[in-house]
């Protein structure tokens, strides 16, 4: 596809999500590979604005919510969370750069920002072992006994 500077895009897709859109391809009459395959309600090829617009009224419910009330979802924030997410499951910062079509990988790290529960895994990973709220009360090192019998060799 065709996206942001006129470039080329690709993306990969799960097996499920190619069967659901050759569906819906099949459901078209007379739709050609030059085609659109998301439309608008006139049937028109369905802009970034359209799709904004979809995201927003589908996320309108976090605005009743006072815990997410003046949060906007937009789609560019669907992108940004799941390049997070795909950084917190151990994806390469390079492969997130290409997902994402980005030409420099410093542009993708404003996506490999540290999220607050990455900080926080490394927090609990390094607490003293006194009761601090909100951690254990051993630290992880602690129940390893092959390092503690090192330890006590030294």
């Amino acid at each position: 596809m065709f996206s942001k500077g006129d470039k080329w895009r690709t993306c990969p897709i799960w097996p499920d999500m190619a069967t659901r859109l050759q569906q819906l391809l099949a459901s078209h009459q007379g739709v050609t590979p030059e085609d659109a395959v998301f439309r608008s309600q006139r049937g028109c090829a369905l802009t970034r604005f359209g799709i904004y617009k979809i995201v927003r009224r589908h996320a309108g419910f976090l605005d009743k919510d006072s815990m997410t009330r003046g949060r906007r979802v937009t789609p560019h924030v669907v992108r940004h969370s799941t390049a997070v997410h795909m950084l917190e499951a151990g994806v390469e910062v390079n492969v997130i750069r290409g997902w994402l079509g980005h030409v420099s990988l410093e542009t993708t790290n404003r996506y490999a920002e540290i999220s607050m529960r990455t900080k926080e895994a490394a927090l609990k990973t390094c607490t003293p072992p006194v009761l601090a709220k909100g951690f254990a009360c051993t630290a992880p090192w602690r129940t390893d006994a092959s390092l503690l019998e090192w330890l006590d060799s030294l």
